[in-house]
């Protein structure tokens, strides 16, 4: 396969004098860092909101990204991703030889990590190659900002460059946060090494958060976290977003008596919530309603999950060609998430297809879909006789279900696509490049 480098245009020694006001700008010079290859944006959450923002950035600034090529990325991706953003460098990835399993590797990792604060599996894919390129870049002053696309990016961040230029860290999901979900979902090891590991991470955390100039989070709890730590950068919430023309509204809202769970089924927080509502809501709910069908809908169903389907009335589809199809034909969507964390995709997808919702505090977490004053876009529920309550509800009201579907989608339409969260993210940049201009005129 073919590796593209492009090089960037660096003039040694060139002194940029501003003589005009930020507002009067129309282009920046944007130097962004991501480690992890932003194409196809279907690939992760990462991907996604990496390529958004790219994508945005690119129709209005000067966008140079610096970026890892994985091993699974054809010719094809490449290009696409070439046509979005045209001055790209791009670098083999870096393997990680170390072996984590056995007593004394991971005890020397855990030496690594007291003695240098970064955690030992970002240490595994740090790239020189990466670093001498972003030297090179940054003491040409050829640059208006960086920013740093996700946490493990932060590696290559130097502290001095704070005084050269304005840097920004788009923390896809935070360390810390990471690892208590780790920790509460039971997929990550307990006993003492997490006693031990969790301080070290809220001090890495805030350490490398106060290298820059601003910081940005994905989801409220992430950004409380964050402010918890006492980080001095200011912090601003940028939930992700959603492509409305991959998920339209559907044409009519169906009747029946007929549920959808959608989720990746191999996903601790998933099994969890599909074998609760499967095993504790759905049997009451046929008792009621006896026509009642539910379908798993999602990729590699673990065996926990695919035994559900021997139950009367559920059915376990693995993955599909489209889940916008299954949203679309459903009467009722169910996020039934009872451990999670930040704003969920599924969430705004179901939203934005105008499919009544019927989900958890956790599945509706940082969005205003109810409340005082709140158009209500969706049916929130926890315990069994909620769900049975609000889903019932929906089954029986044709109107409600209107009502849903129609500020559903408003609500994503106004507040939830990528191309309002682009807007939002560029105003943090224009911001935080007026405030380091003023600062050193």
């Amino acid at each position: 396969m073919k590796i593209l480098r492009l090089p960037i245009v660096i003039e040694a020694n060139t002194v940029r004098i501003i003589q005009t006001s930020l507002n009067q700008r129309s282009r920046m010079k944007i130097l962004i860092v991501s480690s992890t290859f932003p194409y196809p944006p279907i690939q992760g959450k990462t991907q996604m909101r990496t390529f958004s923002f790219l994508k945005y950035l690119n129709q209005r600034h000067e966008i140079t990204l610096v970026t890892q090529l994985p091993e699974q990325v054809i010719e094809e991706d490449l290009l696409t991703l070439r046509q979005q953003v045209k001055n790209c460098i791009i670098f083999p990835s870096v393997t990680r030889e170390t072996n984590s399993s056995g007593f004394l590797e991971r005890a020397k990792q855990l030496g690594v990590f007291f003695q240098q604060g970064t955690p030992p599996r970002f240490l595994s894919h740090y790239s020189l190659k990466i670093q001498e390129c972003l030297d090179q870049a940054v003491d040409s002053e050829e640059f208006d900002l960086l920013t740093c696309e996700g946490s493990s990016n932060e590696i290559y961040v130097r502290p001095q460059w704070r005084e050269k230029l304005p840097t920004i860290i788009n923390i896809h999901r935070s360390v810390c946060e990471t690892y208590k979900h780790q920790t509460e979902t039971q997929t990550n090891e307990s006993g003492l090494r997490n006693q031990i590991n969790l301080p070290l991470l809220r001090r890495y955390e805030r350490q490398y958060c106060n290298k820059f100039s601003a910081i940005v989070a994905a989801s409220k709890p992430q950004r409380q976290l964050l402010k918890n730590l006492k980080i001095e950068s200011p912090i601003t919430l940028i939930p992700n977003g959603l492509d409305l023309s991959v998920f339209p509204k559907r044409a009519a809202n169906q009747g029946g008596q007929r549920i959808v769970f959608i989720g990746a089924m191999d996903k601790p927080g998933n099994i969890d919530a599909a074998r609760f509502f499967s095993l504790e809501v759905f049997p009451e709910l046929r008792k009621r309603y006896p026509e009642t069908t539910l379908e798993l809908v999602g990729i590699r169903p673990v065996p926990q999950v695919k035994e559900l389907g021997d139950y009367p009335g559920i059915k376990v589809t693995g993955q599909v060609p489209s889940v916008v199809e299954y949203l679309h034909w459903t009467t009722v969507c169910v996020i039934p998430i009872r451990k999670s964390m930040g704003t969920k995709l599924r969430t705004l997808q179901t939203l934005a297809t105008g499919t009544p919702l019927v989900a958890s505090d956790y599945g509706l977490e940082g969005l205003p879909v109810d409340g005082t004053g709140v158009p209500l876009s969706a049916m929130r529920a926890n315990g069994v006789d909620e769900y049975i309550y609000a889903i019932g509800r929906l089954f029986e009201q044709p109107k409600l279900r209107e009502k849903l579907s129609i500020n559903g989608r408003a609500l994503i339409e106004n507040e939830y696509t990528w191309n309002r969260m682009g807007e939002r993210y560029e105003q943090i940049l224009l911001q935080t490049y007026s405030k380091f201009i003023k600062s050193n005129s």
